[in-house]
Formats: structure tokens, sequence, C-alpha cells
């Protein structure tokens, strides 16, 4: 099993952002987490991935108990994830962003050997025209695709994608999918959190569904797509609730 989360709770002051939330997750699996806004989400991940320490509960990765390890740790032994907010480091070249991966990844690269994984990875991500640009110059669908280079480039077992097809277009969204699908290919197990319901349902093998910080349902996209808590969660959303209905059936 690559990712067993179990119990999950994570509070701040009065706040309960997460409540007893478990899943497994087999290797080589791709699993869509979708909720409302607010629903934990992106809390979950940053308790997978050790940005928190769950008050409660246990985060097992490749059969180790890595609860409350630190991000850098958990790079080590082959853990990567994108932001939300795209977080590349603007005066820097892409492929020194993309090296940075590498060298501080589960394979500590020297700067050699990260040079060259730094190249392959940006090809396979399609920014190689863009190489030597520095990383502010690039637009967002380019950050986003080097967000997701620089965590290919540390060599990942798990990789946590947090919307990478926000505020993208339709063209761009079908690009990114399908390097999505081709990451999968190379055995690399991914979790994501997407509002894009076409995208995500399309390319996911399981959904996991949160709301208010709780898993109201969990199952193949055709399972979810019947699954009336799902449903009434997403009514507070019109547009989600629709996109859901439309996309899920």
């Amino acid at each position: 099993m690559m990712l067993q989360v179990k119990n999950i709770t994570k509070r701040f002051g009065g706040l309960q952002a997460l409540s007893n939330v478990s899943f497994d997750l087999p290797e080589g699996q791709i699993l869509g987490l979708i909720g409302p806004n607010g629903a934990g989400k992106t809390t979950l991940f940053n308790v997978i991935n050790g940005v928190y320490t769950p008050d409660e509960g246990q985060v097992i990765f490749r059969g180790k108990n890595v609860t409350g390890k630190k991000p850098y740790h958990l790079a080590h032994l082959g853990m990567a994830r994108t932001h939300q907010i795209v977080r590349p480091l603007n005066e820097l070249s892409v492929r020194e962003n993309v090296m940075a991966g590498s060298c501080f990844g589960r394979e500590n690269r020297i700067l050699r050997e990260a040079y060259e994984i730094a190249e392959e990875v940006i090809n396979f991500v399609g920014l190689e025209t863009r190489i030597d640009q520095l990383a502010g110059s690039l637009n967002v669908a380019q950050k986003k695709r080097l967000e997701m280079a620089r965590a290919l480039a540390a060599r990942p077992y798990l990789l946590l994608l947090d919307e990478v097809l926000a505020g993208l277009n339709p063209s761009e969204i079908f690009q990114m999918v399908e390097t999505i699908r081709k990451i999968r290919e190379q055995e690399i197990t991914i979790i994501m959190i997407e509002h894009v319901m076409h995208a995500v349902m399309n390319v996911s093998d399981r959904i996991f569904v949160l709301d208010y910080g709780s898993q109201i349902a969990e199952g193949t996209p055709s399972e979810i797509a019947n699954d009336q808590k799902v449903i009434e969660a997403y009514l507070g959303d019109p547009k989600l609730a629709q996109k859901l209905m439309d996309h899920l059936d």
C-alpha cells in the first residue's frame, strides 16, 4: 500500500478542520480529492505532507509511520507535491528551479546529475522552449507545469497535486490531464485536489469526498455520481453542483 491515512483529526483553535479522516491508496492509482471550498482538502494535503502534525491519527507512507515528519524528510522518502498557489523561485531559471527539486528530492542528486534530470523532466512537461527563462516571467499555465516538473525531478513514489488545473483554459486543461496520465504510466501514485469536475472524474481511479472536514463518500467516479450525500454537499454552490451532475452521470 502506497499510503494509509488513519483517523486523521486536525484542529485550529476552536475550528475542527479535519475529523476522523481515513483512506487507503494502493500503489499506481490516481485518487481524486474533491469537496466544496473550505472542506479541508488542502489541510489534509498539509497533514499528509508534514506541513501540519495531526491532533489525532496516523499517516503511513510505504509501510512507515511518517506522522509529523517534516516535508523535507518526506521528500527524501519519495513524496512530492505541487501547491495551489504556485511558488517558483522567480529569480532562477526554469532549469535551476527543476534542479532544486532533484537536489533535495529522494535521490539527493549532485548538481551535474540534477542538470541532466532537469532537462529530461522539463522536456516531459513541455517547457523545453522556456528552459533558460526566468521562472518569474512564465504565465500561469507554464508556472503550473514548472511546479509539476520540480516535483517530478524529486523522483517521487507519491505525487500530491493541489489544483494543477485551476486557472487554465480548456486546451491547457486537456494537455495537463494528458501529462498526468503519462505520470501515472511511470508508476507514480497520485492524489489530486481538483474542482474541474470533468477532468478529475475522467482521470481518477477512485474519488474521495470531503465536506466540513469529514469524509462523506469514497468510490469509483460512477459510484460518486449517484451518491446523494455528494450531490447535497455541492448544492451549496450551484455551479459546482451542476458540474458534478453533468460529468458524473
